[in-house]
């Protein structure tokens, strides 16, 4: 049967109008007549039979002789060598063009960026939000060996909806996260941000209903992200921390206790200390295996209390980080955010995730050391928010390494900036790896290319 099926299979290559067929046939007959030169320019013997009566054909047609043979030979090689390459070129064509319309003409370009990336180093990134999404975007041009644990705390807007209303996970920061792994990231972009403006599906975006269709079609939410990244053929995978439902807790200075994960974002005092509900939560296991792989770990970009620890408090997805040999370096945010980091320094924010994980956890710091411009200064100061300020001797009292650059993108927006950022840790992963391990993790294209694209 199966010997049935593929003989079918291949007599469907000889359906008309597949415009295959005809650069085949012409590639084959290059191959022809590149052996036919040689045979041609061959003075042996023991060519056989027809391959001497093939060569008289040629000579009476050419009217050439023996002694003119090898130009003769030299002149049918070539234009095989014409014909295979030109047969060749319009049958990949043909079909590239079905396949991938739109990057007919940077084929290369992508086969090459894909083989290449296949060798970079494995990195996971934990957090949510825009500052995840964000990293990812810069990470990808290094590496399509890109993992992200999201955050499945988020209990508004469209994400919290769907929440409440079809017992799905929130799918609002595993929307973005995809978006920005995707090779074509402006049309899925466009596709996924659409949001609704009237009727019943007001408020809604197109990305978190497709995704809450495929969930409820799949049975699961992760396989239901799994489809889209078959899809839209994505620079790494996405997983939430945990597939459980969960409610975001914290208590607060003044003995209130504050639920959801929104709550807990606007609600003004200062935070002691964050839970999950139900505390016992497991992990997906996809997530811990790309942990035990890890060249890198990543916390943030993002919110401190509602983005990065809600994934830390899953339980063993913490232990798995300290267990793994692989560097954790922490991003921290560049601006305070208003009613859950006032007033907070670089110090403050490993303070905070030292009392949730323990000491020990975090390798690496890396914050901004960028002049943010005076009239962003005045705008945020309006909301309650100021630049997050580092001091070197202040983290390194904590048992940990402090780096500092200039990651913000130019705007009116205070945001890391996603190529800068990535660079970064690109560096510092170079730095924080033993040097026999170094070689192997950044090869020169990324050291000599990448690493020197910007001063």
């Amino acid at each position: 049967m199966s010997r049935r099926r593929g003989s079918r299979s291949f007599l469907k290559w000889l359906y008309p109008n597949l415009k295959v067929k005809r650069w085949f046939l012409l590639a084959a007959l290059g191959i022809f007549l590149f052996a036919t030169g040689f045979a041609v320019m061959n003075d042996g013997i023991a060519l056989g039979y027809l391959e001497l009566q093939f060569r008289e054909a040629v000579y009476r047609v050419t009217g050439s002789t023996q002694r003119v043979a090898v130009p003769v030979g030299t002149l049918i090689s070539a234009l095989g060598v014409i014909l295979i390459v030109v047969g060749f070129k319009r049958l990949l064509n043909s079909i590239i063009s079905v396949l991938i319309p739109t990057d007919e003409g940077k084929i290369v370009d992508v086969i090459y960026t894909r083989q290449h990336l296949s060798r970079g180093p494995k990195i996971v990134v934990i957090g949510g939000g825009t500052g995840l999404s964000a990293l990812l975007r810069g990470l990808k041009e290094y590496t399509n060996h890109l993992t992200a644990i999201v955050t499945v705390a988020d209990d508004g807007g469209s994400s919290g909806r769907l929440r409440h209303e079809m017992g799905i996970l929130p799918p609002g920061d595993v929307r973005n996260c995809l978006v920005a792994l995707a090779d074509t990231e402006n049309i899925m972009e466009k596709l996924f941000s659409y949001r609704f403006e009237t009727g019943t599906l007001k408020g809604h975006s197109l990305g978190n209903l497709l995704l809450a269709g495929l969930a409820d079609t799949a049975g699961d939410f992760q396989k239901g992200i799994e489809q889209v990244g078959q899809v839209f053929a994505l620079r790494g995978k996405v997983y939430p921390s945990t597939l459980e439902q969960i409610v975001l807790v914290a208590d607060l200075a003044d003995g209130r206790r504050i639920k959801g994960e929104t709550a807990v974002r606007t609600t003004e005092g200062q935070i002691r200390r964050v839970y999950l509900e139900p505390p016992d939560c497991h992990p997906v296991p996809q997530a811990l295996q790309a942990l035990e792989e890890a060249d890198l770990v990543v916390l943030g970009p993002g919110s401190l209390y509602t983005s990065v620890l809600p994934n830390l408090l899953v339980e063993g997805l913490r232990e798995k980080i300290r267990a793994v040999s692989a560097p954790c370096v922490y991003v921290c945010n560049v601006m305070t955010e208003p009613g859950e980091t006032d007033g907070y320094q670089v110090s403050d924010h490993l303070q905070a995730l030292i009392k949730h994980c323990g000491p020990g956890f975090v390798d690496a710091v890396l914050a901004n050391k960028a002049d943010i411009p005076e009239e962003a200064l005045i705008r945020y100061a309006e909301e309650g928010a100021v630049p997050v300020h580092g001091e070197a001797r202040a983290v390194e009292r904590l048992g940990i390494k402090y780096f500092e650059a200039e990651l913000i993108q130019q705007g009116e927006v205070v945001r890391h900036d996603s190529k800068r950022l990535a660079r970064e840790l690109m560096r510092l992963l170079f730095r924080l790896k033993p040097m026999g391990e170094r070689i192997a993790l950044v090869d020169a294209y990324l050291l000599s290319h990448k690493l020197r694209q910007e001063p």
